[in-house]
């Protein structure tokens, strides 16, 4: 029996891994507000900005990991806000940093120690993981946050049998993507034009990173670019 857990599968790259997994036989937990409307989908309504709801979804969890040979815990999950370093209110921040960054580490402390060997804890980050751009303070901050967690995870895991790395999308065709550039078709085409092939990435592209990096344990510790080749600013 294999799993895949991944928060926020309900749209976007975690519905397309969701997917992805599903074609391989797993059987795979969406952890989010909305359910993924993939056939097949175990969905545990679960809020990640709230503690109470993580404890009971875990509980869920661990019953479905007893017995299991593999693991994909994906923390795919992610709010993003328009704010910049003078105009971000640090309860917003707080709220940032509840899905982005306390979220995960409540599900690793739950979850870590019941996964078997050959499983895999996956970061879904973001270009901003190691570089930054105006107007996305907090999102960025919590995405060199997801980083280093997933580098302390490695350290921390090793031995173990389990591995991490960091999946860094570039621009991809996400309904959260499209919300932060708004509706003008001009700004999504300057958007495209910052990779070498001249488009958005499509969730799937990624997806298929994800389900990659879960096989392949030489890669522990990695950061993946997946951005189609984006020109230096």
């Amino acid at each position: 029996m294999k799993i895949a857990i991944i928060s926020g599968a309900s749209v976007g790259i975690g519905r397309a891994a969701a997917e992805a997994f599903l074609a391989e036989d797993f059987a795979v937990y969406n952890l989010s507000r909305r359910p993924c409307p993939a056939p097949g989908v175990h969905n545990i309504s679960c809020d990640l900005s709230a503690p109470e709801a993580i404890n009971q979804a875990c509980k869920t969890l661990a019953s479905a990991i007893f017995g299991c040979e593999s693991v994909a815990l994906v923390h795919n999950a992610s709010q993003m806000l328009k704010d910049s370093a003078t105009d971000c209110d640090s309860d917003s921040l707080r709220h940032v940093l509840e899905t982005n960054v306390v979220a995960i580490n409540s599900l690793n402390q739950h979850l870590l120690h019941l996964l078997p060997r050959s499983s895999s804890v996956l970061y879904v980050g973001s270009t901003l993981s190691e570089k930054a751009v105006s107007n996305s303070f907090s999102y960025v901050l919590s995405k060199h946050a997801q980083l280093g967690m997933m580098r302390a995870t490695c350290q921390d895991l090793m031995g173990s049998g389990i591995h991490t790395a960091l999946v860094c999308p570039g621009f991809t065709d996400t309904e959260m993507l499209r919300t932060h550039l708004g509706k003008d078709p001009g700004v999504e085409q300057v958007i495209a034009g910052m990779n070498s092939y001249n488009r958005l990435i499509a969730p799937a592209e990624i997806a298929e990173l994800i389900r990659w990096a879960h096989h392949n344990p030489v890669i522990n510790g990695s950061v993946l670019h997946a951005n189609l080749g984006q020109k230096e600013s």
